[in-house]
């Protein structure tokens, strides 16, 4: 039984799952404060990263990597923008969700250390997750994409969207 269920499910039951919950708590803190969230943003490398996020129903603010800008420029937009901590639940200022191949790990360890270099809260817990349950099905945010159809039901028992709720 459990290998037709990895046959319809290519990530495997239990690498979707945590992928699925790494997601959601994202996404929930994500949302506008107005929905339940903490409108913390989420940085990616790109926009088919953004387009992919949009297409998991993350609503909330979501800031490129690669948007022609210098890394300094960037950095001091982020703590000019999002601060040393979020207002709403006091955790961190931003989510970094860098992709885990080769240029995205070096790219997650320079903004790392240019961002708590000015006292910023940092939460990379989603990235991580993804590393180890996406691993052996891709290296990049964009390639959840292609399993869109199998997480948004999973993401959704755990964070239903707001318009579900009222």
């Amino acid at each position: 039984m459990s290998s037709n269920f990895n046959h319809r499910n290519p990530l495997g039951d239990e690498s979707l799952l945590s992928s699925a919950r790494a997601l959601a708590r994202a996404r929930l803190r994500n949302r506008n404060p107005i929905l339940g969230g903490s409108g913390c943003p989420i940085i990616v490398e790109g926009r088919r990263d953004l387009e992919t996020l949009r297409a998991l129903g993350f609503d909330g603010p979501i800031e490129l990597v690669n948007r022609g800008w210098g890394q300094s420029r960037l950095i001091a937009h982020l703590h000019d923008q999002y601060g040393r901590k979020n207002p709403v639940d006091g955790g961190a200022s931003v989510m970094l969700m860098m992709d885990w191949d080769r240029t995205g790990v070096s790219l997650h360890e320079r903004l790392c250390v240019r961002m708590r270099s000015l006292d910023m809260s940092i939460d990379d817990s989603t990235r991580r997750v993804l590393m180890r349950s996406m691993a052996m099905k891709g290296s990049t945010v964009e390639g959840l994409k292609t399993h869109v159809n199998e997480l948004i039901p999973l993401i959704d028992k755990v964070d239903p969207p707001p318009d579900s709720v009222l």
